[in-house]
């Protein structure tokens, strides 16, 4: 027996327990995406009802950060997507 085949024969034997962990992962970035989403529309609503006169800087900002985690949690599902499907 080669290296490389008792290599791969160990890997398939955590292929079960690698797609849990991916399953496992894609909730934790939809939670954190949740949560941070959650804390920017609550600090934004915050910062608007101190200074209303600077609303429309604070909502564009709110929104550009909002997208940025938004990216980012997508992009952690997709991976463990692609770690379930493979």
């Amino acid at each position: 027996m080669s290296v490389l085949s008792i290599i791969m024969e160990v890997v398939q034997d955590f292929t079960p327990i690698a797609k849990m962990g991916a399953g496992i992962g894609a909730g934790i970035a939809a939670i954190g995406a949740g949560i941070g989403i959650g804390r920017i529309g609550g600090s934004a609503m915050e910062s608007i009802a101190r200074q209303p006169e600077s609303t429309g800087d604070i909502r564009t900002n709110m929104i550009v950060i909002a997208a940025l985690i938004e990216a980012v949690a997508l992009f952690a599902i997709v991976v463990c997507v692609l770690v379930i499907v493979m």
